[in-house]
């Protein structure tokens, strides 16, 4: 709920200041709205604009970014796994436990991490998830390879296991980005001064209230877009899951 929380306030507090722009400019003294007043808020408010148009442009890139690698990496796990269930499979016999506890494992990933009660990185950064890898893990490193081949196949199994591991653990540290409170408390300021500006240097009608509330909707909306897009395992915008299940359906022929 935070990403709309956010949202919320950022509307809240930027529409709150366009309305007291425009409050201003009704009670403020004639001498205090004359041209030469007017045209510097109009010139620092077009330098807040640019600032905070700057920011926010950077801020969904890099959100983007980070949504985009984590998706990579539930990708990149999913074809790992296929390959190590057809490795193992190759392998012979020995392995039918290990493929077993591999289609587990990814049977109770997708039923929790992507849920739709799933709480994203929690879900998979715990014991039982951890426990489930070294398991197989365990399973594996215990194969009494028979001939070459076999020596080849496990060794080829150990390193594609070490493959999802990684992915795992990589998809945990990049899925916990978010915006530093800092950051957007400054953002929020910058964006309520320039709607001030906004307010104080028109007449207050219909058309400028509407105008300036789907503005501060707007940008409510980007700050929404950027949190959603820095938790790419949970909220609106969850990472496909696509990929895991084609490979559970996989998973065992």
């Amino acid at each position: 709920m935070r990403p709309i929380v956010d949202a919320a306030i950022v509307l809240i507090c930027v529409f709150g200041s366009g309305l007291l722009g425009l409050y201003l400019r009704s009670v403020l003294p004639p001498q205090h709205l004359q041209e030469e007043s007017l045209g510097m808020v109009r010139l620092c408010t077009g330098v807040l604009a640019t600032l905070a148009a700057l920011v926010l442009g950077l801020l969904v890139a890099s959100a983007k970014a980070n949504y985009d690698r984590v998706s990579d990496e539930v990708t990149n796990a999913a074809a790992s796994i296929m390959l190590l269930d057809r490795t193992l499979a190759q392998y012979g016999d020995q392995t039918h436990e290990a493929r077993g506890l591999l289609r587990a494992a990814v049977n109770s990933t997708l039923n929790s991490v992507f849920s739709a009660h799933g709480h994203g990185v929690t879900d998979l950064d715990n014991r039982q998830v951890m426990s489930r890898g070294d398991r197989i893990q365990a399973q594996l490193q215990a194969l009494t390879p028979e001939n070459d081949m076999q020596r080849a196949l496990k060794a080829r199994a150990l390193d594609v296991s070490n493959d999802v591991a990684q992915a795992r653990f990589l998809t945990i540290a990049q899925a916990q980005s978010s915006i530093p409170a800092a950051f957007l408390v400054v953002l929020v300021v910058w964006l309520a001064i320039m709607f001030a500006g906004f307010g104080l240097v028109t007449s207050r009608n219909t058309t400028v209230v509407v105008a300036l509330f789907l503005c501060a909707l707007s940008l409510a909306g980007a700050v929404l877009l950027i949190e959603e897009l820095n938790r790419p395992l949970e909220g609106l915008m969850k990472v496909s899951s696509a990929p895991l299940r084609y490979a559970l359906d996989h998973l065992g022929q």
